[in-house]
């Protein structure tokens, strides 16, 4: 079974427990009445919350800064309990971009493509690493063959600032778009307001993260996978 079923941070309606907790603890249960051999769970790297130190590892601590990211890692938790009943990978993935999943950042590109200005906060040299949904599918593949309980980081292992990334993306275009750099703390402040007015699909984990550093060490499942 892959579970990848989740209430996601722009989603409007708030309540992350009752659909990625409890949600998750149903599936498991009817997985495990079913003689499911392996459960894969698609968790987030929104459980490490702005980490410290980067690169992050799987033994980094979690520390979610917000509701999203505190119903998956209690996910995490309610699969641990089920440990000795089941198989179970826990996949943790950078920000997903792909064929038809841009998620958050469908926002940026429509800007490109029209040729308007694209915003950092700060100097936007923070680092960003991103994931290909095609090598996530693989990662949750072939994680399906582990067994016990494991988790593993995944994430590209090329990357590089927000600036870097989002400039070559307007050079790729070629729409006349530029990279403008806007006051961390003013934006960081109107993106929650905006959000909690519900006038912006950000969430506060996009205020959060979009000018902090979140990268994987993904040596594990390099080596595991």
């Amino acid at each position: 079974v892959f579970h990848n079923v989740a209430l996601v941070p722009i989603s409007k309606t708030k309540d992350f427990y009752s659909t990625n907790t409890l949600g998750t603890k149903n599936v498991i249960e009817m997985a495990i009445k079913n003689n499911v051999k392996s459960f894969i769970h698609t968790s987030s790297s929104a459980i490490y919350g702005a980490p410290k130190t980067n690169p992050v590892d799987e033994h980094y601590l979690p520390c979610p800064a917000e509701k999203y990211g505190l119903s998956k890692l209690n996910s995490e938790i309610l699969l641990s309990t089920y440990a000795n009943k089941i198989n179970i990978n826990i996949i943790r993935p950078r920000t997903i971009l792909g064929h038809g999943r841009l998620g958050i950042f469908q926002i940026l590109f429509e800007w490109i493509s029209k040729g308007w200005n694209i915003p950092v906060l700060g100097r936007g040299d923070n680092i960003y690493q991103f994931v290909h949904a095609d090598d996530l599918c693989d990662a949750c593949i072939l994680s399906s063959n582990v067994e016990g309980f494991n988790y593993y980081n995944i994430g590209s292992q090329n990357y590089c600032s927000m600036r870097d990334t989002l400039e070559a993306l307007c050079k790729f275009a070629n729409q006349g778009s530029k990279v403008i750099s806007l006051p961390i703390h003013v934006m960081e402040n109107l993106m929650n307001l905006s959000s909690k007015l519900k006038i912006s699909p950000l969430g506060p984990y996009h205020a959060l993260m979009y000018s902090k550093s979140l990268y994987f060490d993904t040596k594990k499942a390099e080596n595991e996978l």
